[in-house]
């Protein structure tokens, strides 16, 4: 989609004007692996006008192969606006423009599945569920299990107001048994410990697991606390840690905080201390880090902790798309040991050095990584950062493959390495 940002902060009946900018859980996810080096493709609908004109070219210039989208002559394509503030603060507001637009014709049919099954790996986003019965029925196709399938990744993305929307309309069925429906097809989903709460009853990353056994790879966002990973354990004594080559992958680390049950490997990783500068976009950016240190078969920890960088990457920045950092730079802080992952904050321009520490701000306040909420306020900067980074066309950090990485469908998303509709 299209996303309108404010001029400044303030009510949208009172901000002047705004920016406009590219937004979309799957298109972040997309832009963001592109960013990091690697092949991504967007597989989705957009409207024959100028703001399809203007979200093509920008999710392009990140690297992201856009050439599977479809341009619809007769919908628009779907655009936004949203106050400045977190989205749990109560005087949050976004609106969208998106009922009758491109993105919501999906359907199984209209985009090619031998397309979105060509990467190695496909992610989806619940809220694509939500848009109408046609994508909803195409994300019940990509998430039934069947042989040749790349590895699926799924996050929940519950959102409370967009499913009412579409029961209310009679569009679509209950959000939260949806979204269970949907993960439980996947083989990697991804999870907000209060998102799980809200749409399911559950409370706890255990509880979580408990009610999604399917996934071979289970990620619970806990906020300040980090993230839990459960990655089954295989029948021979190995680790299913959603390898995307063949059975398994790369095993999780044994370290003090990994404990044995009878079907997991249960891999705490603790967030970072940031500086935040805008809270938002650090969902959909632990998401893309993650994906990354998969592609790339490393270990559950350090998986994890590529997933807070690129977080903190997201909250040190205006906007829901910032600069990932340098690979290098990235795996030596994701190798630190626990004592100094600890000691590790993060603050504006960190991802612009190569330095091996960030520096310290005593008086910023401290967000999660791991969560698209951030801290139990709306945190503000003591100095503003540069609005996001502008892209250059993807890091020739690795050598060509013949097939992507990711494949992303939906209102955005990315293609050879992940595909995302």
């Amino acid at each position: 989609m299209v996303t309108f940002l404010p001029t400044r902060r303030g009510r949208l009946a009172d901000v002047p004007s705004f920016d406009r900018g590219i937004g979309g859980a799957e298109s972040n996810v997309a832009c963001a692996l592109a960013a990091a080096g690697h092949r991504a493709k967007w597989i989705s609908r957009v409207g024959a006008d100028g703001f399809g004109d203007h979200l093509v070219e920008a999710i392009a210039a990140y690297g992201v192969d856009t050439r599977a989208v479809c341009r619809d002559p007769h919908r628009p394509t779907g655009v936004y606006f949203r106050t400045a503030d977190d989205r749990d603060a109560d005087h949050h507001e976004v609106i969208y423009y998106r009922a009758g637009s491109a993105a919501s014709a999906m359907a199984p049919g209209v985009l090619d599945v031998a397309d979105l099954w060509s990467g190695r790996v496909l992610h989806l986003s619940g809220i694509t569920a939500a848009l109408s019965p046609q994508c909803l029925a195409l994300m019940r196709e990509l998430t039934t299990r069947a042989p040749g399938r790349p590895l699926v990744s799924f996050d929940v993305n519950f959102r409370p107001g967009l499913w009412r929307e579409a029961e209310e309309s009679g569009t679509g069925g209950p959000g939260p048994r949806v979204l269970l429906e949907l993960a439980r097809g996947a083989d990697l989903v991804f999870v907000g410990e209060d998102e799980a709460e809200a749409a399911w009853g559950v409370c706890g990353a255990q509880a979580i697991r408990a009610a999604l056994p399917e996934p071979a790879v289970l990620v619970v966002k806990r906020g300040p606390a980090g993230a839990t990973v459960f990655s089954r354990s295989t029948a021979e004594g190995g680790t299913d840690s959603g390898g995307v080559d063949g059975a398994g992958g790369g095993a999780g680390r044994d370290t003090d905080t990994d404990t044995d049950t009878d079907t997991d490997t249960v891999t705490d990783v603790p967030a970072l201390r940031v500086d935040v500068v805008a809270p938002v976009g650090a969902g959909d950016a632990f998401a893309a880090g993650f994906l990354s240190g998969t592609l790339r078969d490393l270990p559950v920890r350090d998986r994890a902790r590529h997933g807070h960088l690129m977080a903190a990457a997201a909250l040190t920045v205006h906007g829901d798309l910032a600069t990932p950092p340098d690979r290098a730079h990235a795996d030596r802080l994701a190798a630190l040991d626990d004592t100094a992952w600890a000691d590790l904050r993060i603050g504006p321009g960190w991802t612009e050095t190569t330095a091996d520490a960030t520096e310290a701000s005593s008086d910023a306040p401290e967000a999660s990584s791991a969560a698209p909420g951030v801290g139990p306020t709306a945190a503000h900067p003591t100095a503003a950062h540069p609005t996001a980074a502008h892209p250059t066309a993807a890091h020739p950090t690795e050598a060509v493959e013949t097939r992507a990485d990711v494949t992303v469908t939906g209102l955005s998303g990315t293609g050879e390495e992940v595909r995302t509709p």
